[in-house]
């Protein structure tokens, strides 16, 4: 019974989607996915499915005209007098016949680089036609898993709530979005989504866009991972070679240039595949291309197709996107990923202006309900037919959400988690409550993570509870922590409690409240990390991470006061104190001896670095983003940062209240960060921060100024714009005035791409510069070069720089290992 009720539903959503609709096949009777269908100069139409089916909303009987249209084959025109809906129409397309006999050889002057270069020349007019539009858009995107194993990394990974079959394969993301979307050259741009679907989320909102659809090739660049270099864009031929390999009439006889695209150099960021260009206005009528994934700098990538149909209205002159179709794989650790993204571009109008009022900051929004819209919407307004597979995923997973909703379901699901077992001491516990959205948590007394050596505390581990319950709808989260450090060389335990709750996900205002006692870096920027430190101190014997005891409490709240600006305050008490080294335990011996844990005497073992004290510490910040866009979600607001502008930070500190009075001061400070993509010859990036400390003559040295200095020759991080990569922890550290400067430029393969052999690598040469300057020092600089993304097959993670350092002439040079993945495990 239940098989054939799915069966009658899957029926039934198929018949009364249509009002005309029909099969597309070719000759030999297999289906043709991704074919364009429009009634004849309107701009009602849709494509069709991956099982050549489509839908095409006609509404009123009439006389049309409707246009099958496909790259590969002849444009087939039908006319039609339906008087009741639906109204079944299949075709069959016939195979283009590309006409190579007026085609004429000249070693000379390529054919092709002649259409090329009147599709160069004609670029900005034709991209000038749909400068300002209004347009109905429909995304769908699936996601597929491909042979999955049992097991990733030693866990299970079963069928993924019923997506995946015995084989491991199967839908695991399936959404729908339907927007009206306004554009108006060069980026305004604004969206609003009507309905959004999901498979098997009722509450979800797909972040299914039209603005992440625009693939332009009438600007220079498409970003695809990488800037890929269109094939009609200014510089095109130092990247393509092109070939003429026919060409045919389209319905309105217009003659259709089909060129294909050879790339010049394997590496570079080129498509391969075809375009077709129109005779005369030299518009584009068609893309169908590939990407292939490391030439988009995207490793995990295999191969992403892209196509795009264009269609012509007689009308307004105008060659329009209709449809575009987007597909990739990907995958590692044998895992095979797919991907689909299917785009249909329906009832453009293209308006003299628009008001003033009309763009704002707010580039997408959703209309009330939605994520509510029932099956009979979805069946009357998807402009491209469901596949029978899609169907059944709908509803089979539908279906399991009503039972994952039950209490009964999550009552027997927190069971089975909330299981208790003797190594759980050991290794960790949690126990949930779905119901309530709450979990209770106990970190183990093998936190691995938390695992490190310094020679204050020698070995040393953490543990901890952890109380967390969240509101998805609302938006608040709440968490209560406490936790549990133990230095085996001190014979010490400290502990640290942390209170956060964010209020909701539209302003993100968030209040904490922590305290406790707890070693802290003399810089609270914490320049060495506790592996690194671990690595360097047990097998080098170089101790650099400085420590000291802090015992405080502190409050703190932020949030987005309005579109661009985030405010954020804090006070605090703290009461410090020296630490000392404890151990001098090494897995390697060699003869040198640690420094002591003084970073001003580094010799020095029994004088401590400052006095006992006690202080409270108040601040202020801000941050700004000028031009800030941000994406209006019911379930929350996503900001985006404009990349015309710099964001910059101000912040002010004040000391007060302290032991004595030589320990307060006050300290204003900015920074400025901005980068700039230039092209396909790369991004450039800064980050400029400076400051000035007022009554801070005899402060303790934790509260000077500190800079990220590096003397393990380890980096961390995609970029080095927060740090000096030779320069000593604490021997430029000031309390006074002080300008920090970090430029990169990342030719990311402009150069690289170019030169023989290397190019093999696939790999991006960076540059740099990075200078300091106090009031009671000589500046430090440094000049860096280096190769990024160095790995093996699909893991780029590894750079490498030869850094040259300056203070009052040269100071020293050495190389840099940046091993990106650091971040990660810490």
């Amino acid at each position: 019974m239940k098989k054939i009720t799915t069966v009658m539903l899957l029926l039934f959503a198929i018949v009364i989607s249509a009002q005309v609709k029909g099969t597309i096949t070719d000759d030999q009777g297999k289906p043709i996915p991704f074919v364009s269908v429009f009634i004849e100069n309107t701009y009602n139409g849709t494509s069709s499915n991956d099982n050549g089916s489509y839908d095409l909303n006609v509404t009123k009987p009439g006389t049309y005209t409707v246009v099958f249209q496909y790259l590969g084959y002849k444009t087939l025109k039908k006319s039609i007098n339906p008087n009741q809906f639906p109204f079944l129409l299949n075709v069959i397309l016939a195979e283009e016949n590309i006409n190579l006999a007026e085609v004429v050889i000249n070693v000379k002057d390529n054919p092709a680089n002649k259409v090329i270069r009147k599709a160069i020349a004609a670029r900005k007019d034709n991209s000038d036609l749909m400068a300002r539009f209004k347009a109905d858009f429909y995304s769908r995107g699936i996601f597929k898993l491909k042979d999955a194993p049992k097991k990733f990394l030693g866990q299970e990974i079963g069928d993924m709530d019923g997506s995946l079959d015995s084989t491991g394969s199967g839908i695991i993301y399936l959404s729908e979005t339907i927007s009206k979307i306004m554009y108006e050259k060069p980026d305004n741009f604004k969206e609003k989504i009507i309905a959004s679907k999901i498979s098997g989320n009722d509450n979800g909102y797909s972040y299914n866009s039209a603005r992440g659809s625009a693939f332009d090739f009438y600007k220079n660049t498409i970003p695809i991972g990488a800037k890929m270099i269109s094939p009609i864009a200014d510089n095109a031929f130092n990247y393509y070679k092109f070939i003429l390999e026919g060409t045919f009439q389209d319905e309105n006889n217009q003659m259709i240039n089909k060129i294909k695209l050879v790339p010049r150099r394997d590496a570079e960021p080129v498509f391969e595949g075809y375009i077709y260009i129109v005779e005369d206005s030299w518009a584009i009528y068609g893309v169908d291309v590939e990407i292939k994934g490391y030439r988009a700098k995207q490793e995990f990538m295999n191969t992403m197709s892209l196509k795009q149909n264009f269609s012509y209205n007689n009308k307004n002159h105008i060659w329009s996107k209709n449809s575009q179709s987007l597909a990739f794989s990907a995958g590692a650790f044998g895992i095979t990923f797919l991907a689909k993204f299917t785009h249909v571009f329906t009832n453009y109008e293209f308006p003299d202006e628009f008001s003033k009022k009309t763009f704002t900051n707010e580039i997408l929004s959703f209309e009330d309900n939605a994520n509510k819209k029932d099956s009979t919407f979805w069946n009357t307004v998807r402009p491209v037919p469901l596949t029978m597979e899609e169907s059944k995923d709908y509803i089979k997973k539908d279906s399991l959400q009503v039972l994952h909703k039950s209490d009964k379901y999550l009552d027997s699901i927190d069971a089975k988690h909330n299981r208790f077992k003797i190594f759980d001491v050991l290794t960790g516990y949690s126990y949930k409550n779905s119901k309530k959205n709450w979990t209770l948590a106990y970190d183990g007394l093998t936190d691995l993570t938390s695992f490190s050596y310094n020679t204050v505390q020698g070995w040393n581990l953490n543990s901890g509870f952890s109380f967390t319950k969240f509101n998805e709808d609302i938006g608040t989260y709440t968490r209560l922590k406490s936790t549990f450090n133990y230095g085996f060389a001190e014979d010490r335990l400290r502990v640290v409690g942390n209170f956060i709750h964010r209020f909701n996900t539209q302003d993100y205002a968030t209040v904490s409240v922590s305290g406790g006692s707890t070693v802290s870096q003399f810089s609270e920027s914490e320049p060495i990390s506790k592996l690194v430190n671990s690595v360097s101190t047990l097998f080098f014997k170089n101790n650099y991470m400085k420590l000291y005891n802090k015992e405080f409490a502190q409050i703190a709240y932020g949030q987005n006061v309005i579109n661009g600006l985030y405010m954020s305050g804090s006070i605090g008490y703290e009461q410090r104190k020296n630490l000392f080294n404890n151990t001098d335990y090494v897995l390697i011996k060699n003869n040198d001896a640690f420094t002591s844990n003084n970073p001003l005497l580094p010799n020095d073992y029994l004088t401590p670095t400052f006095d006992t004290h006690h202080l409270l510490k108040a601040t202020i910040g801000a941050r700004i983003n000028f031009g800030q866009k941000y994406i209006s979600r019911p379930d929350r607001k996503l900001n985006i940062r404009n990349s015309k502008y710099p964001t910059i930070n101000l912040n002010f500190e004040k000391a007060f209240a302290a032991t004595a009075k030589n320990y307060e001061f006050e300290q204003i400070s900015g920074r400025i960060f901005y980068n700039k993509t230039l092209g396909n010859k790369g991004n450039f990036a800064t980050n400029i921060k400076g400051g000035k400390f007022f009554n801070a003559d005899e402060i303790s040295f934790i509260d000077y100024q500190h800079f990220n200095g590096n003397q393990t020759h380890i980096g961390s991080g995609s970029s080095y714009l927060n740090v000096f990569n030779l320069m000593p922890y604490y021997t430029n550290s000031t309390n006074d005035s002080y300008l920090e400067i970090h430029a990169e430029h990342n030719f990311d393969g402009y150069i690289m791409n170019k030169i023989p052999v290397l190019n093999k690598l696939n790999t991006t040469l960076i540059v740099g510069f990075h200078n300091l300057a106090t009031a009671d020092k000589k500046p430090y600089q440094e000049f860096t070069v280096g190769l990024d993304r160095l790995g093996f097959g699909k893991f780029k993670i590894f750079r490498v720089d030869y850094v040259r350092s300056y203070q009052n002439g040269y100071l020293g040079d050495g190389v840099l290992f940046g091993l990106k993945f650091l971040n990660v495990l810490e």
